[in-house]
This record gives C-alpha cells, sequence and structure tokens, in this order.
C-alpha cells in the first residue's frame, strides 16, 4: 500500500475543521499528506473581492497543510457551484490520478451545504474512476480504487436536524494542539463567521464538538467516519489496520 492520504473536501478549513487530527496521526505513521479543495472559498468573506479572498484562503490553506508537512491543492471551482458535472468529475479524478492516494477523506454525503454534498459524490466517483482507461483525461489509470472515509457532517446533523452518528471514531486526544493550529491559519474566516454564521471563536467551536464526539468513546477529543463500502470499493477498515486501537467501531 501506497502510504499517501488525500483529504478533498470543499473549502479552505473544512480539512481542518473534520479530519485534521486523524491526518496527522497518519504523517506520524510515515503518511504523504495531501489536502484539496473544490473552490478556493470566494465567497467566505464580508470585506474581499472574489479575487482577493481567493489568494489569501489558498495561502491560508497551504499554510496548514505545511504544519503536516503536507501539500495544499485547489481545483478551482466556485463557492455556492460546486456542480456533479463531467469538468468537476474529470478535474477531481486527475488529481486523484497525479496522487494515487491509497485512502481519501472527504465530504459527509448528507450536509448542511450542497456544495458539500455535491463535492461528496464527485469525490466517490472520481475515486471509482481511477482505473478506467476510458475517462477522457490524460493521466494514466491505476488501481486498486482508493479506501474512501467519509468526514462527519458540519456539527454531526442532516440539514433537518437529524444526528448522523459515525461508524466509526478516530481518537485524536493527542493531536487537538495541531488540529488547532491549522485551523488557526484559516484567520480570514474568523470575521466571515461571525458576520454571516453568527459564530465567533471558531477553534473553541471545532474544539467542542471534537470534545462531544470524544465523549461518546470515553476520549478527551475524536473525529467521526464512514467508510464507503458500496460494490468495487475495499471492503476492509484499514484505518484499523493503520492506527489500531485509535479506532472504536460503532
Amino acid at each position: 500500500m501506497r502510504k499517501v492520504v488525500l483529504a478533498i473536501l470543499s473549502h479552505p478549513d473544512d480539512a481542518e475543521m473534520m479530519c485534521a487530527g486523524t491526518l496527522s496521526l497518519l504523517k506520524k505513521q510515515g503518511w504523504e499528506i495531501h489536502i484539496a479543495t473544490m473552490a478556493p472559498g470566494d465567497k467566505g468573506t464580508a470585506e474581499y473581492n472574489r479575487e482577493e479572498i481567493s489568494v489569501i484562503r489558498k495561502e491560508e490553506a497551504r499554510n496548514a497543510a505545511k504544519l503536516l508537512g503536507g501539500t495544499y491543492h485547489c481545483l478551482e471551482f466556485e463557492d455556492v457551484y460546486i456542480l456533479y458535472d463531467r469538468e468537476s468529475i474529470n478535474k477531481t479524478a486527475a488529481l486523484i490520478r497525479r496522487i494515487q492516494p491509497s485512502l481519501v477523506f472527504t465530504s459527509s454525503p448528507t450536509d448542511y451545504m450542497i456544495d458539500h454534498e455535491m463535492t461528496s459524490m464527485i469525490v466517490q466517483t472520481a475515486c471509482f474512476s481511477c482505473g478506467i482507461k476510458n475517462l477522457e483525461i490524460s493521466e494514466k489509470p491505476f488501481d486498486p480504487v482508493p479506501y474512501l472515509y467519509y468526514c462527519d457532517a458540519m456539527e454531526g446533523k442532516d440539514k433537518l436536524g437529524n444526528p448522523l452518528p459515525p461508524a466509526m471514531y478516530v481518537d485524536i486526544s493527542t493531536e487537538i494542539s495541531i488540529k488547532a493550529e491549522m485551523l488557526g491559519c484559516h484567520k480570514s474566516q474568523r470575521n466571515w463567521l461571525l458576520k454571516h454564521h453568527k459564530v465567533d471563536e471558531y477553534i473553541l467551536a471545532m474544539k467542542r464538538f471534537a470534545e462531544e464526539r470524544g465523549t461518546e468513546i470515553n476520549v478527551d477529543y475524536a473525529e467521526g467516519f464512514r467508510q464507503h463500502l458500496g460494490h468495487g470499493y475495499p471492503q476492509e477498515n484499514v484505518l484499523v489496520d493503520i492506527l489500531g486501537s485509535l479506532v472504536t467501531i460503532k
């Protein structure tokens, strides 16, 4: 197995919110870290124009990834208009083929924002397509299909407020400091979240949710995941093999 992991989510700071602790644990196990976003976060501002905030947020994302010795990639789609279409699937599949990860994390199939749900669908198809010869992209196909895991939905609930419990938890108690440091790189988001979401202290909000997940398995902090187990995808829970007792199955 190539020790390469790709977390591909919608916007800068999504990975830091939902899976950075697990990425840090993988880094300690010798894994190469890649973090990608579908969009540069061009709508996530109350003070800059699209071009200005895109530059700022991509630099923040690069700085966060560097804390894990990782690489940041942006597919340059547009916030709010992430679509399940040919271009999105091809560009995402091309990125996966270039990186050739064994393990992929992406957004929850059900979440508060359509961008996240579209990203989840696109990544699912792109992973499945990594070995399809006749996909019309220049990057060479590879096998096998990567292990695919869905992160928690924001606040662990669907758009109707129903709980979306994880199928597994990763104990990130030892990684909460680096997770907070990575999220802290996204300084532009503090004012935006305060104005649009009425949320201040976004690092504390992240810690509260990680603590909530932690209490569900009697540890200090945890991140929750579900594995894609459809036909054609790997069926073993490779996170257990890699992280051992730090993974709790529900």
